[in-house]
């Protein structure tokens, strides 16, 4: 009897994972408030927009490669040990950035450390969640991402308040110690089910089929690795490269004010972070193929209204960058879910840091893409057509080479 009571208390407990997971995520994902650093950071090294943008891409260059390192790890060491690890190389790489004395010293110690160090706990509450929610992991994993995506609703505001009372460098100190104290303290209750518990949670699941296990040298192979890998390039692409050009494109192209746009960005910041347990949700529900081409359908959507937006467009403007920025949650949902569902549980750590490398790819051919078409063209209608071929490749593929 006692041992019935103790399994269904931590059946109920597992949701403080979830809750954990999320406000960890949350610290990790100030690395999005960048915005709120930058022109600050220009003052201080009188440097130009080019150079204060090195920090924040080399923060997701490294991000993106130590998922990928640190994945073969997760079943040797304790996940409380992995998020002590990668928050506390955050965190150091926080403190050392407030005494640097130029922007290629910050672009080390916020990019390259901090960046390592984010990666390297950042799948550490998708392990978790998934391997307590068996019955419904992509909304779990995407309600972890939530605490991500929202990130600059919270961080943002606090950070300008900072900067504004001690200044940027100082700011990078007191978030810094702030970090290394809430993540580790957040994630001493982390733990894996035990074989009884991860039996007994699989009895909930009720799923006939079970994905075959396969390791990361088996499924760089297959052609269904192939596809999610360009799919998770394509999606991140658009997301990031709209997102980077939202402010430039609601004052330039649409005639908004820096205030109005600041405040629609709010707004943006809320569908980003719903994008990730919805399509998580969907993903579940439904499967991969169709989270997938749903997704890729809304985004041809939102850039074909886009190709029609002009000056004084401001309900297009809302519509479709809401639209975007949803989606661009909504695949760092599709992907880690996807991972799972096609290659099994047992490798999944390592699968999906290899899966995420194409995060960073789309990331760098967002930025470089997009302020190509810029420079020849002049004309951010050509960014919603590149959008639109782009999505419609992705969705060939998808149709193509993913199962239902």
């Amino acid at each position: 009897m006692g041992n019935n009571k103790s399994k269904n208390m931590d059946y109920r407990l597992r949701w403080l994972y979830v809750i954990l997971g999320a406000i960890i995520m949350m610290c990790f994902g100030t690395v999005y408030s960048w915005g709120v650093f930058r022109v600050p950071v220009e003052k201080y090294f009188n440097i130009g927009l080019t150079q204060s943008g090195f920090p924040y891409m080399t923060y997701l260059a490294f991000y993106a490669l130590f998922m990928m390192l640190s994945g073969k790890y997760f079943n040797k060491f304790s996940p409380r040990a992995i998020i002590l690890t990668g928050s506390l190389m955050t965190s150091f790489g926080w403190i050392l950035s407030s005494f640097s004395s130029t922007i290629y010293a910050l672009t080390i110690t916020y990019g390259v450390i901090s960046g390592a160090g984010v990666g390297i706990a950042y799948g550490v509450p998708l392990v978790i969640v998934k391997k307590w929610f068996p019955d419904k992991k992509g909304l779990a994993i995407g309600l972890v991402l939530l605490g991500f995506g929202l990130s600059p609703l919270v961080t943002a505001p606090i950070a300008r308040l900072l900067i504004d009372a001690f200044g940027v460098m100082r700011t990078f100190l007191v978030l810094g110690v702030s970090f290394g104290v809430i993540v580790p303290i957040l994630s001493c209750p982390f733990k894996y089910p035990t074989e009884s518990e991860a039996a007994s949670l699989k009895k909930v699941s009720n799923k006939d089929y079970e994905p075959e296990d396969i390791d990361t040298k088996k499924m760089l192979m297959t052609d269904s690795f192939k596809v999610l890998y360009i799919n998770f390039i394509i999606g991140t692409m658009i997301g990031l490269m709209l997102i980077g050009l939202t402010n430039s494109i609601g004052m330039q192209l649409i005639g908004l004010s820096q205030k109005t746009v600041a405040l629609m960005i709010s707004l943006f910041a809320v569908f980003n972070g719903i994008g990730r347990p919805v399509f998580g949700w969907i993903t579940d529900k439904l499967s991969s193929k169709k989270a997938m081409l749903i997704s890729y359908t809304l985004i041809i959507t939102a850039a074909f209204l886009m190709s029609f937006a002009d000056d004084g467009s401001i309900v297009l403007f809302g519509i479709a960058f809401s639209m975007f920025w949803f989606n661009l949650g909504g695949w760092l949902a599709i992907a880690p879910t996807s991972t799972e569902m096609f290659y099994g549980e047992k490798h999944y750590s390592q699968n999906f840091g290899v899966v995420f490398t194409a995060y960073g790819i789309g990331a760098i051919l967002g930025v470089l893409g997009s302020g190509l078409i810029l420079d020849i063209f002049e004309n951010y209608h050509y960014v919603f057509y590149l959008v639109i071929g782009l999505s419609a490749t992705g969705c060939l593929l998808t149709l193509k080479s993913i199962k239902d």
